[in-house]
């Protein structure tokens, strides 16, 4: 039971975040950089990305108990996050939910750092996935602490 939770978390995560969508978009923007550089840069975003995750991971669920959000309707949020996810993915079409907008695309070209805007947020840790990562934790919170740090390493 715990290894398809895993697996169906590893799965949920991988799609979101998507990181051969991802891949381009930091091909594109770091392309006038050095190799150097552009490993600073990856690290970075991976960094505050994965911080960001563990943030909502373990508050994420409480901070949304403050607010009285539900469970039922962040769900619903969550869902419809997916499916528009989904839709941009079958379409091809640019939504700001899964890649930048142009205008987005056009700041970062101008910016010297671009490891916190648009890599870390919201390409690798958007909407998609700390939603996902929350509905993930409250699904483990059932298992064992051994699948919730499997979640989150995930």
């Amino acid at each position: 039971m715990m290894q398809g939770f895993l697996w169906q978390a590893f799965v949920t995560l991988f799609v979101i975040i998507d990181p051969f969508a991802v891949l381009p978009m930091f091909i594109a923007l770091t392309r006038n950089d050095s190799i150097a550089q552009q490993r600073r840069i990856a690290l970075k975003a991976c960094v505050i990305a994965t911080g960001l995750l563990l943030v909502f991971a373990f508050i994420g669920d409480k901070l949304l108990d403050a607010m009285g959000i539900s469970e039922a309707a962040f769900r619903i949020a969550g869902g419809f996050l997916l499916l528009l996810a989904a839709i941009e993915m079958v379409v091809a079409k640019s939504s700001g939910i899964r890649s930048t907008t142009g205008d987005e695309t056009a700041e970062a070209e101008h910016r010297d750092d671009i490891s916190v805007f648009p890599l870390a947020i919201p390409l690798i840790a958007g909407p998609g996935g700390l939603t996902s990562i929350v509905v993930l934790m409250r699904q483990a919170e059932q298992m064992s602490s051994l699948a919730q740090i499997g979640v989150i390493i995930i």
